[in-house]
């Protein structure tokens, strides 16, 4: 069904124009205030970034080039993914989070923002 573009819109319809996509990509980041030293994350053997063109390497596990951190050692969420990272031999290890190892992004953060990730390894 073909509208014309000057009829107005029906409730609960929009119109959808052309728009020009930004070109630059902006990384998600957490609250740049946030000290998580002394939290935990894991540590694990380097993997590069999949993001096509990205030369990051990570040493722990991350989300958007982001440490990802819990406050609790034992949480199920931070056991789930090292159990995943050693399943794909990344030889997984819980550390205490320390600021030289890069920005940090507390995991549930991360979560509440949608997951966002900087790029996603083809199948």
């Amino acid at each position: 069904m073909e509208r014309d573009p000057l009829s107005p819109l029906e409730p609960g319809r929009i119109l959808l124009e052309d728009q020009e996509l930004a070109a630059e990509e902006e990384l998600w980041t957490d609250d740049p205030g946030a000290d998580h030293t002394g939290w935990h994350c894991v540590a694990t053997a380097p993997f590069p970034c999949p993001a096509a063109g990205c030369d990051f390497v990570a040493e722990f596990m991350t989300a958007a080039h982001l440490v990802l951190v819990w406050e609790e050692r034992d949480d199920p969420n931070l056991l789930r993914h090292a159990q995943r990272a050693q399943e794909v031999g990344r030889r997984p290890r819980v550390v205490a989070y320390d600021p030289s190892f890069g920005p940090s992004a507390s995991y549930y953060a991360w979560e509440a923002a949608g997951r966002p990730v900087h790029g996603i390894r083809a199948t």
